[in-house]
């Protein structure tokens, strides 16, 4: 088998109402969509996003280039082919925008792997588990009123979800106790809390914040401080008992080896279009194992249910609607688990009047 050619797509889904975390504001999902063809007639998928349209022409030009570069070549030899893209990005680096470009093309010919053998790319890397724990995380914005914040929390238990996640990071750290105060009365003592800084506090005021939600049993404070500080990430990780999770804009394993070996998280957080695809997904999971550290992936719900379906020290998935629209599969769950599903490749594919009606110039 040989590929063939790449082709993409811009699209944009926009929100009914625009999102708001700490440091972004988000009126909708931009993304490039990825096809990767083959002289066999299977097709490989992938998918890239960013916050605005505006930024997709370089992810766009990225897929382009590392992807002709793989014309002529398998794209069931995964590891060659992360190892050929890994080094034509030696010149540019193997942080930022190489890796999203990496990561696309590795997904997508993950992607045409279990689709040549009729399997899914969990039961290729070793399936774990059919279903995984789910964490609510499409809602409780910043910029959600405190009667939006309850309605939108108590909705979420409504709909089975067993673990909810909270943005702060307000200027006002009474303002963001008051938040979380009402978000942990609203779904109660026994439904997992989960909050995210987003990156928005310094070193001194995570560690304030952070003591004063001590009192809310929460699973975990996420991003508390700007992602490159690692050693202020891991100041904030040593002064709380909350556990730390961070990781979503680090770029590959030698990224995470540096988290590691700082101790800069309790929870690692891979980003799959950030890390390197599937084939560096895993090798960071595997990493954090030999550490003894979980990890939960930051977004791509579709697609990540197939690495943590595979992934042993996988403990919680982040259940993200954004990329719903696109497919034309949709997400399963059950008692608050995602159900992980066992179709071929990553079992989700664009649904083309989605595409159509999504697509931009």
């Amino acid at each position: 088998m040989k590929i063939t050619g790449v082709r993409t797509q811009r699209a944009v889904v926009p929100f009914d109402k625009s999102i708001q975390s700490a440091t972004h504001f988000i009126p909708g999902i931009s993304a490039v969509l990825v096809w990767l063809d083959t002289d066999e007639g299977i097709t490989g998928e992938a998918l890239l996003w960013a916050v605005g349209p505006h930024r997709m022409p370089v992810l766009e030009e990225m897929v382009k280039l590392l992807g002709t570069q793989a014309i002529g070549k398998d794209p069931r030899d995964t590891t060659a082919r992360f190892d050929d893209m890994w080094a034509e990005n030696s010149f540019l680096g193997h942080k930022g925008l190489t890796m999203y470009g990496l990561s696309a093309i590795d997904c997508a010919c993950w992607d045409i792997l279990g689709k040549s053998l009729g399997v899914s790319i969990s039961r290729l890397l070793g399936r774990r588990r059919d279903r995984i724990p789910a964490y609510a995380s499409g809602g409780l914005w910043a910029s959600r009123s405190m009667q939006e914040l309850e309605d939108e929390a108590k909705s979420f238990v409504a709909q089975g979800f067993k673990a909810v996640k909270m943005r702060v990071g307000k200027f006002d750290i009474a303002e963001d106790i008051e938040r979380v105060t009402t978000v942990r009365n609203a779904i109660g003592p026994k439904i997992k809390l989960m909050a995210d800084a987003n990156q928005g506090l310094t070193v001194s005021q995570a560690i304030r914040l952070g003591r004063r939600l001590e009192d809310f049993d929460l699973t975990w404070f996420e991003e508390p401080v700007p992602a490159h500080d690692l050693e202020g990430h891991g100041l904030v990780a040593a002064a709380l008992d909350t556990p730390i999770a961070s990781g979503e804009t680090e770029y590959g394993r030698y990224g995470f080896r540096d988290m590691l070996e700082r101790k800069s998280a309790d929870i690692l957080m891979p980003d799959l279009e950030r890390v390197g695809g599937v084939t560096e997904w895993m090798r960071v999971a595997a990493m954090a194992a030999s550490y003894d550290v979980p990890v939960s992936p930051h977004l791509y719900t579709e697609y990540s249910l197939q690495l943590v379906g595979a992934a042993s020290n996988a403990t919680v998935s982040e259940h993200m609607p954004w990329f719903e629209p696109l497919y034309a599969e949709s997400m399963e769950m059950e008692d608050g688990d995602i159900l992980i599903p066992d179709r071929p490749g990553f079992g989700f594919s664009f649904d083309p009047a989605a595409v159509e009606k999504y697509a931009v110039a």
